[in-house]
Order: C-alpha cells, then sequence, then structure tokens
C-alpha cells in the first residue's frame, strides 16, 4: 500500500547530507521509502498532510533509558549521603533482592518504551539500572522486554545487560566492586540465549546484541568471553567505558590496567564496539588524536561513541568535545540515558556544552548533532537503510508539530526546533512503513493509567534505597526535597 505524507517541512536526503525540502512529501510502499520531494505523481492509496510540521528521519537512541528514571534522585546528592544510593558491603553479601515482581519490571519497561516512542525514538538501544535487581538482568526479562517492543512497534537492539562485579560502599565509607563470577558468565550465557530467541523471532524489529555493563564490574574473562562471542556471531557490543576516572582507578586495583590497555588485551578492540559517554578523553589535548593517543586508538578501530549530553550535563560531565572526536574520524551518535528521553533537549544542550569548552560561537554545529541522532546511529550499527529519508530508506520517520504559538516564529524548522522546542512535539512517527504514535497517543495503551502505575513504582523503587543503604537513612534523609515540607495543615498568613 503506498502511504504519502505531506508537510511544510521535510527534511529529505540527497545522497550526501540531509537537505530541507519546503512543502514536500514521502512517499512509501510497505516498510521502504519510494520517493522524498514535491509533486509526487504515482500511486496513492492513503496520504496525510501535517501541515506546519517537521518531518525528519526517525530518532536513534543508542542508550535509551528503558527504566524508571533514578537520575532524578542521583544527580544532585548531597556530600554526606551519596554513599547511600549505592549497596552496602552487607546487602550485597546476605541481602539482595528483586525490588520488582517480573510483572512489575514489566510495566516498568512499557513505560519507559512508550516514553521513547512518544520522544520520537524509532530505533533504541536500551539502558537500565541494575541497582534495584538482585543481580543484573536476565533472559526472561529481556523476552518479554522484546514482545513489549513489538507491541508498540519499536526497533529495538536487544540484550540483558550482564556483570560479575557491583559498586558497594565499605563499611568505611569506601567505593569498591565486589565480584561473583558465577553470577558474570551466567549473564552472558542468557545473552547468547536471547540472541538466539531474537534471530528465532525472525523480525527485522528485533536484533540481539551484547550489552555488557560498566568495564569496572566486568572481570578480563568476562570481557574475553564477550569478544569471542561477538565475533563469532558478528554481535554488536555496547560497553559503558571511558566516562569516570573512578573506573580506571578501579580497574589498575582489579586488573592493574586502564580502560584502552583492557580493550586491546581482551579483543574487545576487535568487536563492533559502541562506547557510550568518552567524557574522560581531552580531545583538546593534541596528544589524544596522535599516533597511538586515545582518539586515534577509538577512530581506527571503528568505534562508535554514544553522546549523551543532557545526562553528562546533569552530572557535571562533558565531553572534550564533540568536535574534536569528528576530527579525529570517530563516528558520534546520540543517547538518552535519562528522563526525558530527549534528543532534540540533548542536542541543544550538546551544542552550547560544545561552544562552551571549544569557546567559539561556530562550535557544535546543529547540521553535526543531528547527522550523529541519525546517520551516526546508523553507522553505528551499521545499517546505510535508517537514519535517512531517501528512496530505498526504512520508512522509520518523524513528525514534530511546529504549530503552536510557543514555538514563536520559524527560522531555520530545525534550527526552531532545537532552540525554542522539546521532542514533546512529535505528534506521529513511522517504524518500517507502520504507524506507532498517532495523534500524539499510542493506540492500545492507556498512557494515565501507565503513568499512575509507573509513579507507584518509582516510589517503591525509591524506598528500597533505604534498605540498600548500610546507616538505613530514610526516603527523606537519602533524597531531601528541594525545599523542607510544611508541616502546618492551616494556610499561613505573611503579613
Amino acid at each position: 500500500m503506498y502511504k504519502k505524507i505531506s508537510a511544510r517541512y521535510v527534511l529529505g536526503f540527497d545522497g550526501t547530507r540531509h537537505t530541507l525540502i519546503e512543502d514536500g512529501e514521502v512517499v512509501f510502499d510497505g516498510d521502504s521509502i519510494v520517493f522524498v520531494g514535491r509533486h509526487y505523481e504515482g500511486r496513492v492509496d492513503e496520504e496525510r498532510d501535517y501541515g506546519q510540521s517537521l518531518v525528519i528521519p526517525g530518532l536513534i537512541d543508542l542508550d535509551a533509558l528503558a527504566d524508571i528514571d533514578h537520575l532524578i534522585l542521583d544527580s544532585w546528592p548531597a556530600p554526606d549521603v551519596a554513599a547511600g544510593h549505592l549497596w552496602s558491603e552487607d546487602y550485597f553479601a546476605n541481602r539482595r533482592r528483586d525490588v520488582f515482581t517480573p510483572s512489575e519490571r514489566a510495566t516498568v519497561r512499557e513505560f519507559a518504551l512508550a516514553q521513547l516512542a512518544l520522544h520520537g525514538i524509532t530505533t533504541f538501544m536500551p539502558i537500565a539500572s541494575e541497582i534495584h535487581s538482585s543481580w543484573a538482568e536476565g533472559l526472561d526479562e529481556l523476552v518479554d522486554m522484546a514482545e513489549t517492543s513489538r507491541r508498540i512497534g519499536l526497533r529495538g537492539y536487544l540484550g540483558p545487560a550482564y556483570r560479575s562485579g557491583v559498586h558497594v560502599t565499605t563499611a568505611a565509607g569506601g567505593r569498591e566492586v565486589h565480584f561473583d563470577e558465577a553470577w558474570g558468565l551466567a549473564g552472558l550465557r542468557d545473552a547468547e540465549r536471547f540472541m538466539d530467541h531474537a534471530a528465532s523471532l525472525a523480525d527485522p524489529l528485533v536484533t540481539g546484541v551484547l550489552l555488557p555493563c560498566r568495564i569496572e564490574t566486568l572481570s578480563e574473562e568476562l570481557m574475553r568471553q564477550t569478544a569471542r562471542i561477538a565475533r563469532e556471531r558478528d554481535a554488536l557490543v555496547r560497553l559503558h567505558c571511558l566516562q569516570s576516572p573512578l573506573e580506571n582507578e578501579l580497574l589498575q586495583r582489579s586488573a592493574g590496567r586502564g580502560v584502552l590497555e583492557l580493550l586491546e588485551s581482551t579483543g574487545l578492540f576487535g568487536t563492533r564496539l559502541l562506547i557510550p559517554h568518552g567524557v574522560v578523553i581531552n580531545g583538546k589535548d593534541l596528544a589524544a588524536s596522535a599516533p597511538g593517543g586515545p582518539l586515534d586508538l577509538l577512530a581506527r578501530h571503528g568505534v562508535s561513541i554514544i553522546h549523551c549530553p543532557l545526562t553528562s550535563f546533569r552530572y557535571q560531565k562533558q565531553l572534550v568535545s564533540f568536535d574534536r572526536f569528528r576530527e579525529a574520524g570517530v563516528n558520534l551518535c546520540l543517547g538518552t540515558d535519562s528522563f526525558p528521553p530527549d534528543l532534540v533537549r540533548g542536542m541543544d544542550v550538546g551544542m552550547h556544552l560544545t561552544r562552551l569548552v571549544e569557546e567559539r560561537p561556530d562550535a557544535g554545529a546543529l547540521a553535526d548533532y543531528f547527522d550523529a541522532a541519525t546517520i551516526g546511529g546508523a553507522r553505528a550499527l551499521g545499517r546505510a537503510d535508517l537514519g535517512r529519508l531517501a528512496p530505498g530508506m526504512q520508512a522509520d520517520i518523524t513528525v514534530l508539530s511546529l504549530g503552536h504559538f510557543g514555538d514563536g516564529v520559524v527560522e531555520d524548522p530545525l534550527r526552531t526546533l532545537v532552540l525554542n522546542g522539546t521532542a514533546r512535539q512529535v505528534t506521529d512517527t513511522f517504524v518500517a512503513g507502520q504507524p506507532v504514535v498517532v495523534g500524539g497517543t499510542l493506540p492500545g495503551i492507556d498512557l494515565q493509567a501507565l503513568r499512575a502505575e509507573g509513579q507507584r513504582l518509582f516510589d517503591q523503587m525509591r524506598a528500597a534505597y533505604s534498605v540498600r543503604d548500610a546507616q538505613r537513612r530514610t526516603p527523606g534523609e537519602l533524597f531531601p526535597p528541594a525545599y523542607p515540607r510544611a508541616e502546618v495543615s492551616t494556610p499561613v498568613t505573611v503579613r
């Protein structure tokens, strides 16, 4: 069936770069685009004009929140309670448990994936916190997530997160990683089994990948086995590293080597590797891009860096810098990593952080950031048919309204969207030609009921921090409010 959508603005692709088409049209048949331009004269079975809107390629989020957000709790902890956000030694050794039942965890996934869809994400690779699980993620959990993703209609690159160690707060108040290798190897076996399951589905919207946790929570053997399986299966690997000086300190203690040395010695540099963050690399240092420097190594090994500007900013970090990584030949893509899963806000924050780092008003070009959210993500996945609106590409499409008075005036539609707006202006999306978001809603999902259940589960997650805390402090002590809550029950009169 041939479907035509039209809008005041369409970002097409001319074979080299995105190009703006005013009063543009996109025509697709099944899952593939057949025309992008103006005045299509061929067959049309169904059409829709979105008016004062911007039609763009579906956004690709490769560090996509698949959880109830915890950044709202831990991005500004008071110094005296920060350690209480981790597991205590006693909890690790004696009291580990799942905060959520399997059914509740499935609801958490649905809540998160619905948020991704409503924010214009069409392709995602999930990230979730393991802090409220008894260890990490299991096979059944990801089988369930795959079904939720298919039901909503997203394109998912999925796998259970696994690890052999976990960050704990010691009795003396320090921070260490405590290991249980058997759990790590069991998690890797689940990851292999999920890849087999994903292949058995024969669904182009579900791809199995390897998603180990943070590098300092992996043993060397777990890294080597991950690299071996990735090579044997030609599977993508995403590994969180190069994100904190602490990880290098911990790795030196446990392995006697740093991040880059371990990526080389364990064979992970020989895989299709994606690394979220990269914020510990100083790209402004000329040695970084010199032969053998970190940027040179990343570029030569074909590593993609998943830049998460909004989350990095909230944790007082920044990529140094987006432009330097690009100039060194490192492929850059984008992730959200926390709530809101809003790549529009992410691009805005990222652009301005780059300008601050580079101290130039022309740094962090919008086109480069938008390329990262589309073409860069597609390149990281090895998918030349994603991230572009052109004939032969997959019909993954996001439509954002620019018709509200609050959007202001339109100068350049993409610049107006990023500077003035958010991804909450998404009205419609298509994945492989099928509608996912329709008129700002997700057909078949009661969003109000899901939001209420999400709030209940968040409150449950928040309360569980007290159980893990060595001092058993209350949630109110661990997460003090911005202002103290009033204790009076009658209105206060100000004289």
